[in-house]
This record gives C-alpha cells, structure tokens and sequence, in this order.
C-alpha cells in the first residue's frame, strides 16, 4: 500500500504546485484589479476589505478544487483555472456595475456591500464549480 502512495505522490505535488501558482497569480491580479488596497486595509482592520478579498478566494478556490478532482492533467487544472480566474474578475466589475461607490464602501469599512460582493463571488465560483464537471 504505501508503494501506491509514493506512486501518486509526483501527481499529488504536480497539482498542489500548480494550484499555488494558480492562486497567487488570481490575488495578485484580484488586488491589481480592484482599485483599493485590500492588503492595506485588512491590516488596518478593515473587516470588509477581509470579507470582500474571502469572497474572492474561496469562490476561485472551489472551480479549482473541482477541477482537480476530476481533470486528467495537471494541464486541465491551468485551463480551467485561468477560467475561473477571468469568472471571477467579470463578478467583481458586475458587483462594480450594481454597486458604484464599492470602492467607497469598501475603504470605509461598510460590510454590507462587502458581504453581497463575497457573496457574489461565492455563487459564481460555486456555479463555475459544476460547470467544470466533466
């Protein structure tokens, strides 16, 4: 048994490596993207700075999980997770769109248009999440 453990264990860091990658390149284009600096102000305590960026991870997190458990290569995981990165910036310029002074709200620290935003960008990464079943 521990032999079929070491087999799968290149598969295993293979997409946990490219999962990383795919992650630290969404946040970094995420808080690129937005016109605040999230980073900053979660640091100041900024709750809705935390909950909007959450939002943002978890709902790209979960169309990458997905796509893991069921890709046959690790170069499905980056497709697909490039993907799920431009899903996620299209909610956010719609949450943007329905919501014009984000950026106000967000930097005073309002959680209720953070909480829609991270909402938001939970359906639609749960929804891109079973839309890349295959």
């Amino acid at each position: 048994m521990p032999e079929h453990f070491l087999a799968t264990l290149p598969n295993f860091l293979a997409y946990l490596g490219a999962a990383t990658v795919l992650l630290v390149g969404f946040v970094a284009l995420y808080l690129y993207v937005t016109p605040y600096d999230e980073i900053k102000l979660i640091r100041a305590n900024n709750t809705a700075a935390a909950i909007s960026l959450s939002g943002a991870v978890l709902g790209f997190a979960m169309p990458i999980a997905n796509v893991i458990a069921h890709s046959d290569t690790v170069l499905d995981l980056v497709f697909w997770g490039v993907v799920a990165g431009i899903v996620q910036i299209l909610a956010w310029l719609l949450a943007r769109v329905a919501l014009p002074q984000l950026q106000e709200d967000i930097a005073a620290g309002r959680v209720a248009p953070a909480t829609f935003v991270a909402a938001l960008s939970l359906t639609v990464g749960l929804i891109n999440a079973a839309c890349m079943t295959y």
